[in-house]
């Protein structure tokens, strides 16, 4: 999953890209809100962490322009976005979610919950109600970063389990090596180079040949019947 985070505090922006990554997130930084106007309008994100007071404007006005349709942004245009903020009075917070985010986190916060609600935000892509995702025999859990199949445990680089988080999302769809690229890598991705065919080849030896299928000229989909 791509993440931006919008933040001017360079110590924070960089602590939060770090435990983000290490998680297995692609994530892109910026520092106000011209940056993030211009990453919005090329890259598709799954979800924004976005910080309430920037140099130049607010969270609140960015928020609002995106849920107006007045960013144009590419994909799908179901952007999640998490406030990050100091200020925790319940008019900022009844203003960040009336301006359309879907969670409000008051600073300072604990990197672990900051990830539990990144996790349950990103699920209701999936409608799921927990950090599991169960296709055939395969199982992925994104708070542990484990994947199994059956009692063995499948031992997956980041990108790996990144590509297979979000082909488990869409079992039995196709889904394109450019959204690949878009979704489970960051902007410094080379985009003409081999990286998304190479990790989905590593990671179908190691889940077996037959779990992902090549649809030619197309991309990959995830058997749903994973054996």
């Amino acid at each position: 999953m791509r993440l931006l985070v919008v933040e001017d505090e360079e110590d924070l922006a960089e602590g939060l890209r770090l435990g983000l990554t290490r998680t297995g997130y692609a994530v892109d930084v910026a520092g106000d809100a011209a940056q993030a106007y211009d990453r919005l309008t090329v890259n598709e994100y799954d979800l924004m962490l976005l910080d309430v007071n920037l140099p130049d404007g607010d969270g609140f006005t960015l928020c609002r322009s995106v849920r107006r349709g007045e960013v144009s942004t590419p994909g799908r245009g179901d952007l999640r976005v998490l406030m990050l903020t100091a200020r925790g009075g319940l008019d900022d917070r009844v203003r960040g979610l009336d301006e359309g985010a879907d969670d409000y986190l008051v600073k300072p916060f604990a990197l672990a919950e900051l990830l539990a609600r990144v996790r349950a935000l990103l699920r209701r892509d999936t409608a799921g109600t927990s950090a599991r995702l169960v296709v055939g025999d395969l199982v992925l859990d994104s708070a542990r970063h484990l994947v199994t199949r059956g009692d063995e445990r499948l031992g997956l680089t980041r990108k790996e389990f990144g590509v297979l988080e979000y082909l488990m999302i869409r079992p039995g769809h196709v889904v394109s090596s450019e959204e690949l690229l878009e979704h489970v890598w960051d902007a410094n991705a080379d985009p003409f180079t081999q990286t998304v065919r190479v990790t989905v080849g590593t990671l179908r030896r190691k889940l077996g040949q037959g779990a992902i299928e090549t649809v030619v000229g197309r991309g990959y989909r995830l058997r749903e019947a994973v054996r």
